[in-house]
């Protein structure tokens, strides 16, 4: 089987880490609203490629996430008038739902955000003692100066990532591309104890927790 490798740009043989199994991870859906046609298009792609390895004889561990705690999921429950928790609860419901109807099978683990909050703060410390992260003021960000291979796989240069393009504009971090990794709590706001204070995750960092939590890096 020969699939498109993003990094080298090229299709290239698909080389199983640890033949006969295929361990896959796919981030899953934030869920603040209703599925539509983009989620449907990806987990359909990955449900299709998960069951062809099956077909082939590779013993396939498909892990995909649940984000039950984010920025848009606040912000639609406070337009609601709803708690956090209950929205996502109902939207994850939905997502099941949907998934069903187009024939998608569910994955082997599908872990939430919520449940993992101490393997994430584990990783951002060791990030911290590593010299890849600074905290200012209860704000984790990740230092991209401190990684050579950053934007390697997207194929940018920090030079090609224009200030703001992704990630809101503030004056504390070192890099306007630098990204949060945890975030200080605000009013009214869900958050977590922390040794930089009451927070809650930030998007980037919670798929690296729990792919590493439930497979095996490197995996497929």
């Amino acid at each position: 089987m020969r699939i498109y490798n993003t990094l080298s740009k090229q299709v290239e043989e698909f080389k199983a880490v640890n033949p006969p199994e295929v361990r896959m991870y796919v981030c899953g859906p934030t869920v603040y609203d209703y599925s539509h046609i983009g989620h449907a298009r990806t987990y359909i792609v990955f449900d299709t490629f998960r069951k062809f390895l099956t077909y082939i004889g590779y013993n396939v561990k498909y892990v995909q996430n649940i984000t039950d705690v984010d920025d848009k999921i606040i912000n639609r429950a406070n337009k609601e008038g709803m708690n956090p928790k209950e929205l996502s609860e109902k939207f994850t419901r939905e997502y099941f739902y949907d998934m069903k109807s187009l024939g998608i099978e569910i994955a082997d683990i599908q872990p939430k955000v919520t449940e993992h909050i101490q393997d994430i703060i584990e990783i951002v410390k060791t990030l911290i003692d590593k010299g890849f992260a600074y905290n200012v003021s209860g704000d984790v960000y990740f230092d991209v100066t401190k990684f050579s291979g950053y934007g390697k796989l997207s194929g940018q240069t920090l030079e090609d990532i224009k200030a703001g393009a992704r990630v809101a504009i503030d004056e504390r971090k070192r890099n306007p591309a630098d990204f949060a990794l945890w975030k200080k709590a605000k009013p009214n706001e869900p958050f977590w104890d922390s040794p930089w204070g009451k927070g809650r995750p930030g998007w980037h960092i919670e798929c690296s927790a729990m792919s590493m939590r439930y497979l095996e890096v490197p995996f497929d």
